[in-house]
């Protein structure tokens, strides 16, 4: 793990936009698609923000969601909805999303449809992570109902429900293999509580009591980005 620290918020995230275009050129310079994956939450608002003033040609990249609230794009808890107003506009209105709720599939059902739709577009080139206080990152909960399936390095889904305590609705998150397999691997994090939370983590060394663990103990380095 690299810990980046930042003077300010708009450092961090201007910086990691650039790192971001940079990033997703140079995989586009060796083949014809490539795949970005972002967190939703409102932390990640100025970064959506950034990209959408880059001249890259977002036509030939295909966006996905780290995760997902089990609601309609109509809902202010969508995360679909945040990408829709932060990010999918401009340059980046040119981009292929693929959103995972649909209306017509039970939460259950969704690892049927979606893992052979997201499929061609893995492995992960770029991977932007959000992480709570509760050291979840993307929708892998301490504590959810599926949280050891997810965990898995054994896996065989792309996209898991979960169900998680104090969560409000049932949640879609890609699994542990999947964000672990990425090209390049960022964790977006701001204020004390999420470092400490953080280094927390780290302390416990235990991925059912910190899933966050499961991206940052890989192979290849992970990025952390840190303001306060």
């Amino acid at each position: 793990m690299e810990l980046h620290r930042y003077k300010d918020r708009a450092t961090q995230m201007q910086h990691l936009a650039d790192l971001t275009v940079a990033a997703l050129a140079s995989a586009l310079a060796e083949k014809e698609r490539a795949t970005l994956a972002v967190p939703g939450g409102t932390t990640p608002a100025p970064y959506f923000e950034a990209l959408t003033k880059s001249d890259l040609d977002w036509s030939e990249v295909t966006i996905l969601l780290t995760d997902e609230r089990f609601v309609p794009v109509t809902s202010d808890r969508s995360n679909a909805r945040l990408l829709k107003q932060h990010l999918l506009t401009g340059n980046v209105e040119k981009a292929t999303f693929i959103p995972y709720y649909r209306n017509d599939t039970s939460p259950d059902g969704l690892p049927d449809v979606l893992d052979p739709v997201l499929t061609p577009h893995l492995p992960l080139d770029f991977c932007v992570l959000g992480m709570g206080a509760d050291m979840h990152t993307a929708s892998i909960f301490p504590g959810a109902d599926r949280l050891s399936e997810a965990l898995s390095l054994d896996g065989k889904h792309i996209v898991l429900p979960m169900r998680a305590p104090g969560a409000l609705e049932p949640r879609l998150t890609l699994t542990a293999p999947v964000l672990r397999a990425a090209g390049e691997i960022h964790l977006l994090i701001t204020g004390p509580e999420k470092l400490a939370a953080l280094n927390e983590a780290q302390n416990l060394n235990d991925w059912q009591k910190a899933p966050v663990l499961a991206v940052l103990q890989r192979e290849h380095d992970v990025h952390v980005h840190y303001a306060d």
